[in-house]
């Protein structure tokens, strides 16, 4: 709140001088009017001093440079950030297209690709085959192999060593070996390679994030797929063309099972047909194994992949986890005829 003096010949002046009261009186003890105690002198040096202030900043923006001033000996400006179009045009000063431009950190020119590219993986070596093992009877060829290469993890990719684990052929047909045999890589950070061959000889299997062992809830992680492997056979060309001398050379092709040994590791890469069904994100229902069964992929009551424990019978049917299609030509149920577990970056 603000007071004001009697006197008339002040009136004009103290009408643009606000005064606090005094913390040493009080309404009680000072009866009357207050008078400011901001004096004349006060307010006319305050006064000077921003007349002062502001016309030294006019000046300062309104006046020419001085000539000593020259920016031919000072040290060159920063450079701002730009945006630069796809184009290559420089659109720093077209904010209407900078969002779409590409963002260019100050101090720095166009940035160009290294010329130095990704180094090639090494092949696969496939380790752990006993000598009396046949060829045909091998389950995961290199072809194969390679092909689960490419969507397993990127620190398990470049090992181009695996090591076979299990074998039904050299180790027998009992669930309970399979587990004895993974027991040494708990606690390590490796993945499995799980394939299997049914009684028609369909190749399919799933990638392991996490080593089988018994638990009584589901385990592993969202890097676990299913996959299945066939393999494309050439076909014959058409009765219409047989008889024909101008048969155009067609390439047809099928795809085939057992008979043409799709683990004999007689046939091409170029002709393997691979399908991979990654992690869908539904549920975590990635694997569980229990004294009677090993399964991987689960929703609705049906599993991604099943076996029982003496590895004679199995199950595959569209899963949630995976969405992927049933993986054996036999239908949901189907005969095992072998069986190989494979350790990547022991």
């Amino acid at each position: 709140m603000s007071f004001y003096t009697s006197s008339s010949s002040q009136k004009t002046h103290n009408l643009n001088t606000r005064q606090s009261p005094d913390p040493d009186s009080s309404p009680a003890s000072s009866p009357g009017a207050i008078t400011p105690t901001t004096s004349h002198t006060e307010t006319a040096g305050s006064s000077y001093f921003s007349n002062l202030l502001w016309g030294g900043l006019f000046r300062r923006f309104t006046s020419e440079p001085s000539p000593s001033l020259s920016t031919e000996n000072s040290p060159p400006a920063l450079r701002h950030a730009h945006t630069y179009q796809p184009d290559g045009e420089d659109d720093g000063m077209n904010l209407g297209k900078s969002m779409d431009g590409i963002y260019t950190p100050p101090h720095f020119h166009h940035r160009v690709p290294s010329p130095m590219g990704l180094p090639q993986l090494e092949p696969l070596q496939l380790l752990g085959f006993s000598a009396r093992t046949r060829t045909e009877s091998r389950l995961l060829t290199p072809a194969i192999a390679e092909e689960v290469r490419n969507l397993v993890p990127t620190r398990l990719s470049i090992v181009d060593e695996w090591n076979l684990v299990y074998s039904l052929d050299q180790d027998g047909a009992s669930l309970a070996t399979l587990y004895d045999k993974c027991d040494r890589y708990r606690g390590k950070r490796v993945g499995f390679v799980l394939a299997v061959r049914d009684t028609e000889g369909g190749i399919f299997g799933a990638y392991l994030s996490d080593v089988p062992h018994i638990a009584p809830n589901y385990f592993g992680t969202g890097e676990c797929f299913l996959w299945r492997a066939s393999v494309q056979a050439p076909l014959p060309p058409p009765p219409s063309l047989i008889d024909s001398e101008d048969t155009p050379d067609v390439g047809r092709s099928t795809t085939i099972r057992a008979e043409q040994n799709v683990a004999s590791g007689q046939v091409n890469a170029h002709s393997i047909r691979f399908k991979a069904f990654p992690y869908s994100g539904v549920n975590e229902y990635y694997m569980l194994c229990g004294q009677q069964f090993l399964s991987v992929g689960a929703g609705d009551g049906r599993f991604g992949l099943w076996l029982d424990s003496g590895l004679e019978k199995g199950v595959s049917s569209t899963c949630q986890t995976f969405g992927n299609e049933p993986l054996s030509d036999e239908g949901e149920k189907f005969g095992v005829l072998g069986v190989e577990l494979w350790v990547i970056g022991a």
